[in-house]
């Protein structure tokens, strides 16, 4: 299998996951989240698909972080209470594990492609799977101390990536 086929595999699995937890979530803000980030894993998906076939492919800045920014101070003017399972947080460091993943097979390749734009094809993909890791970081965060994670209402450290 080539990098472009195990990579779009690597993306559509992504995808799924945000989706399934998506559903499994009863707080809606993160239910946005989730589907921001498989929406995300989909552009990936497609973006890879186009290199693969040799489509001029369009590398676009994500507004991810900052519409998840947006979710999460909708959370906190709503003052929803945080109801959830071990288990939900025990899938979302799974996520964590599969953006992490993600990230170091797009360093890896990076480091072994000549092509200049491909290189910063993947180079850009490691760096936005760095953003979703930090992004479920921040859900994980919020759940499990969610008076100090709410008390800052201007989620500074989400500004650093």
């Amino acid at each position: 299998m080539n990098i472009y086929d195990y990579a779009m595999e690597k993306e559509k699995q992504a995808r799924s996951f945000y989706l399934e937890l998506a559903e499994k979530t009863a707080n809606e803000g993160f239910t946005n989240i989730f589907n921001m980030l498989a929406d995300e894993e989909a552009k990936h998906y497609k973006l890879l698909e186009d290199m693969k076939n040799d489509v001029p492919a369009e590398l676009s800045e994500s507004e991810l972080l900052k519409n998840a920014k947006d979710a999460f101070k909708r959370i906190e003017q709503k003052k929803e209470a945080f109801v959830v399972e071990t288990d939900q947080i025990e899938l979302y460091k799974k996520a964590q594990d599969i953006e992490e993943k993600s990230r170091q097979l797009y360093l890896e390749k990076a480091g072994e492609i000549k092509d200049a734009f491909q290189k910063e094809v993947f180079e850009r993909l490691a760096e936005e799977e760095k953003r979703h890791y930090f992004l479920i970081e921040n859900i994980i965060e919020m759940v499990l101390r969610p008076e100090q994670w709410l008390e800052n209402t201007e989620w500074y450290h989400m500004d650093e990536y």
